[in-house]
């Protein structure tokens, strides 16, 4: 069942809650949303042991594109306003891009109290082609062409998937679909931020203060499990660095939940966040 709240700028945010315990937000990574990408088949897997919240992100499935002009800022009141729907305080799960939504919303929101990520996808070194400086720009530009297919055959360039793969799926529904939230991706990459061009991530972006769980997957390319290394170094106090065997972008909901209980259920024996 669909609900909503009410973001901090009068957004209504679209979510869905599914099982009992404490409170677990899942924050998908780009152009995701409930009815679309891995979370709400984690959710069906994790509400065995949390009340788990998915919810669709501005300008995706079910909530629109905001009452006010898109920025960072409102992406985190929007995950406040789910914390506080939650009783005011939650554990937070994110992927790829949603992995840095995360990280900025808990290094602003006292409420998250225990924090996972998973894959961020920042370029850190030379094992993957840096990300254009210009990217965001060309993106906008791409949209204000309305050339939503064009702005994803870049997106997908830039992510590298192979040139006959996307051929192939500009054939099937899920192109159209994709094309559906398109004009999303440049909020996306404005959150990743400079973080893309092949240097080490800055150590004053974040200050997480909770415990924090950094991971990779044992299958993914280099320069993302590099990346994830290079988070846990940066990102905060308490960080653990964990690389999932087999595992690639696309994890596997039986080998990611169990990581994510195993990690968020030490909260009822261990202490509150460093100070």
């Amino acid at each position: 069942m669909t609900r909503f709240t009410t973001s901090a700028d009068g957004t209504e945010i679209a979510y869905s809650i599914t099982g009992s315990g404490p409170a677990l937000i899942l924050v998908d990574g780009a152009m995701c949303h409930r009815k679309f990408g891995p979370t709400t088949e984690l959710a069906s897997v994790l509400d065995k042991n949390f009340t788990v919240y998915t919810y669709d992100r501005r300008g995706r499935g079910e909530t629109g594109d905001g009452a006010t002009p898109w920025s960072l800022e409102r992406e985190v009141e929007d995950i406040d306003a789910l914390i506080k729907v939650a009783g005011g305080s939650a554990f937070v799960f994110g992927v790829s891009s949603g992995a840095v939504l995360a990280m900025e919303a808990a290094s602003r929101l006292p409420g998250i109290t225990r924090l996972a990520l998973y894959e961020a996808p920042f370029v850190v070194d030379d094992t993957y082609t840096p990300r254009p400086g210009d990217i965001v720009q060309t993106m906008n530009e791409l949209l204000a062409r309305g050339d939503r297919s064009g702005m994803l055959t870049k997106f997908m360039k830039i992510v590298g998937a192979p040139g006959f793969g996307v051929a192939i799926m500009k054939l099937t529904p899920m192109w159209k679909k994709l094309k559906l939230v398109a004009h999303t991706l440049p909020w996306d990459l404005t959150i990743l931020g400079d973080d893309g061009r092949g240097s080490k991530l800055p150590t004053d972006r974040w200050n997480v203060k909770v415990p924090t769980l950094a991971m990779d997957g044992g299958k993914s390319p280099e320069y993302l499990r590099n990346a994830m290394k290079n988070v846990a170094e940066v990102v905060g106090k308490d960080v653990e660095h964990r690389t999932l065997p087999g595992q690639t972008h696309m994890y596997k909901s039986s080998v990611m939940a169990p990581e994510l209980v195993e990690f968020f259920s030490r909260a009822q024996r261990t202490a509150g966040p460093i100070a």
